[in-house]
């Protein structure tokens, strides 16, 4: 299973790449096609519906159907999307392709296939290193992200070197983010049959137990993504767009810089979740983490906020792989597909909720409203997670 870990980590990568490409210059894109910020917001919103239903479709049909198949299915859909950001200019041409295209702004890669590989994973490492082996493919991750967050200075480079109109040095950007989706989809080719499960669960077979438990999981995870919908990553970057009048050529290396520190952060929260408990990682990492983020606007200079920036992205995403690994340890193999469907399909739920509000609400209330609305649901989560689950450990824990 060894050869479908790496297909599995190089394929993320490569999505993830387009994922961060997109969370530096999909709103200054819109902005410079004539959209207003509410308009952005909305397509936002729309893109993580999307994702929501390809979650929906791969929870509870991808085992059936199969999971190579439906990894396939899902891609060619964001390989549709990419066609849309490149050659659709109407509001409502974008709101469909960016819906049934699962487009990801957010700045973290979040979704259907994240959601299938999840539970493919941890079906590749043993008990122990199960976290270590979802700790690697998060850093895999992020490090597309960073990649793809230096491409997104790309426009600043063709307007600054060659001369082209804005939107010209936006559509070039957006060929990379399609041939990013084509590389995910031709290593999907490649996954061996052996990754398909055999007597999948469906939910009204999972066993009251784990039903009781991605219930609870599910609830809390969807309070951390209602405060994280306030804070998709192109929205974090118009903020500094706008209170700084920075563009994408500071934006991409700092983006760059906070996936590096999402990166190194994984393999630290595995080697500290060894030490004092998956929970306990996840929420003494977490909170201080959110603290930063609302200093954030209290910020006085760039170079202030830029650090302080720096600093959450090194602790922010500690709680990703042990969250991960906390959800697959604590159901049975077979329900590992549903838990993280379940849990994720949650989360992207949540995060639709919010960015149209933070959207309206930057223009309406004030441009620093959503890292103040974010951040305060965020700390609220971890408390009440570290109240409600401090007590089910997961096996390994429990020896």
């Amino acid at each position: 299973m060894s050869s479908d870990r790496l297909l599995i980590y190089a394929a993320g990568f490569f999505r993830a790449a387009g994922v961060g490409l997109l969370g530096v210059i999909f709103a200054l894109a819109l902005s410079a096609r004539g959209f207003h910020t509410g308009q952005i917001g909305i397509l936002i919103a729309l893109g993580l519906a999307g994702s929501a239903c390809g979650t929906f479709f791969a929870t509870f049909w991808a085992d059936h159907l199969g999971r190579r198949k439906t990894l396939f299915l899902l891609t060619l859909c964001i390989v549709a999307g990419g066609v849309g950001l490149i050659f659709s200019s109407s509001f409502l041409g974008l709101g469909i392709l960016c819906f049934f295209g699962m487009v990801n702004t957010y700045g973290r890669e979040r979704g259907a296939l994240s959601t299938m590989e999840q539970a493919i994973l941890p079906e590749t490492a043993d008990p122990l290193h199960r976290t270590q082996t979802l700790a690697w493919y998060n850093l895999f991750l992020n490090a597309g992200l960073a990649l793809g967050s230096l491409v997104g200075g790309l426009p600043f480079f063709l307007r600054s070197r060659f001369g082209c109109a804005p939107v010209v040095s936006y559509q070039a950007a957006f060929f990379f983010y399609m041939g990013f989706c084509l590389l995910n989809l031709l290593l999907y080719t490649r996954l061996n049959p052996r990754i398909e499960i055999h007597g999948p669960t469906p939910w009204h077979k999972v066993s009251p137990e784990s039903r009781r438990i991605i219930t609870r999981i599910s609830l809390l995870f969807g309070l951390d993504s209602l405060g994280g919908g306030f804070l998709p990553g192109t929205l974090i970057a118009y903020w500094f767009f706008k209170r700084f009048g920075i563009g994408e050529q500071t934006l991409a290396p700092l983006f760059f810089f906070g996936h590096a520190a999402n990166a190194l952060s994984y393999l630290a929260a595995a080697w500290l979740s060894r030490r004092i408990g998956l929970i306990r990682t996840m929420v003494f990492t977490h909170t201080p983490a959110n603290l930063c983020l609302l200093a954030l606007p209290f910020a006085p200079t760039l170079k202030v906020a830029m650090i302080l920036f720096l600093i959450r992205e090194c602790l922010i995403e500690m709680d990703l792989p042990t969250r991960q690994s906390y959800v697959m340890a604590v159901v049975a193999p077979s329900e590992r597909t549903i838990a993280s469907g379940v849990t994720n399909l949650t989360r992207l739920a949540a995060w639709t909720i919010a960015p149209g509000f933070a959207g309206f609400a930057m223009s309406g209330v004030g441009l620093s409203f959503p890292l103040f609305a974010g951040g305060g649901i965020k700390i609220l989560y971890d408390w009440l997670l570290f109240i409600d689950l401090r007590h089910i450990r997961p096996p390994e824990e429990q020896r």
